[in-house]
C-alpha cells in the first residue's frame, strides 16, 4: 500500500490522489477536472521548491499512467505516440507525458539526446513550473507502465529527497549485476538513455559505488541491460 502524505496544498493533493485512486480502482475524473480548472498562479504558489515540484510531477506522471493504462492498454501499443500526444490538462494548459517528464521533471530536456541536449524553445508555463535542478535519481522513480519501470510510490515533498534516495538504491540493487572477474558491471538502460542526467558514464560508476554496487577502487566497463517493455500495471511500493 503506497502512503499518503500530509496536507501540502489543493495541487499537490490532488497529485497524490491520483496515485491513490489509481491503485484502489476508482476514478480520478473530478481530479484531473480540478487539475484541469488550477491557474499558473494557483501552481506557482504550491510549487516553489524544487522538492514541492519532484513530488508534484511525480506523482502526477505515475498517476496519470497509471489510469491512462488501466483505461486503455491498447495505448501502450504505440508508446512512442503513447507518451508524446498530449492527454492532460494541467493549469489550463494540454500536456503529454513527454511534457512532464522532459520538460518539467529533468528540466526542458530534449528526450531523445542522452540527456545531452536541452530544447531550444521553452514555454512560460514550462519555465515557471519546472525543477531548477536536475536529480538522475528521479528515473529510478518514474513508472511509464513497462515491466522493467521501477515500483509507483507516493512521494511527499517533505521528504522528497530521502525518498528518492532510497528509490535509487533500492532499484539499482534490484537491477544491477557486477561481475569481479570480467571486470564488468551490468545495469539498467536507464543510465544510457540518460546517460547526460548521471553525468556520463563515470557519474553512473560514482552513483554505483556510493551505493556500494561496486568497490571504490573498481572502474570496470559498464554494459546495458535490455529493457523489458512487457505492460505491468499495479506495481507499487511504500518509501
Amino acid at each position: 500500500m503506497v502512503t499518503t502524505t500530509a496536507f501540502a496544498g489543493k495541487y499537490q493533493d490532488c497529485a497524490t490522489e491520483l496515485v491513490q485512486t489509481a491503485q484502489n480502482g476508482q476514478s480520478a475524473k473530478t481530479i484531473f477536472e480540478d487539475l484541469a480548472k488550477a491557474t499558473l498562479n494557483d501552481l506557482k504558489s504550491e510549487l516553489n521548491s524544487d522538492d514541492q515540484k519532484f513530488a508534484f510531477w511525480m506523482n502526477l506522471y505515475n498517476g496519470a499512467v497509471q489510469h491512462l493504462l488501466t483505461e486503455n492498454p491498447n495505448l501502450f501499443d504505440d508508446r512512442s505516440k503513447f507518451f508524446s500526444t498530449p492527454r492532460l490538462t494541467i493549469g489550463g494548459v494540454l500536456m503529454s507525458l513527454d511534457d512532464i517528464e522532459h520538460g518539467m521533471i529533468r528540466k526542458s530536456k530534449v528526450k531523445l539526446s542522452l540527456g545531452l541536449l536541452g530544447k531550444w524553445f521553452v514555454s512560460n508555463f514550462e519555465k515557471s513550473l519546472r525543477v531548477n535542478q536536475i536529480n538522475p535519481r528521479i528515473h529510478f522513480a518514474l513508472n511509464c507502465g513497462a515491466k522493467s519501470c521501477p515500483a509507483v510510490a507516493i512521494y511527499d515533498a517533505s521528504r522528497v529527497q530521502e525518498q528518492l534516495d532510497v528509490a535509487a538504491q533500492q532499484y539499482l540493487a534490484e537491477t544491477t549485476t557486477y561481475l569481479l572477474d570480467q571486470n564488468k558491471v551490468q545495469v539498467t538502460a536507464l543510465m544510457s538513455w540518460f546517460r547526460g542526467d548521471f553525468g556520463g558514464l563515470a557519474g553512473a560508476k560514482a552513483m554505483l559505488k556510493s551505493y556500494n554496487l561496486i568497490p571504490e577502487d573498481a572502474n570496470p566497463s559498464i554494459e546495458f541491460k535490455d529493457y523489458d517493455w512487457t505492460l505491468e500495471l499495479g506495481n507499487y511500493k511504500t518509501l
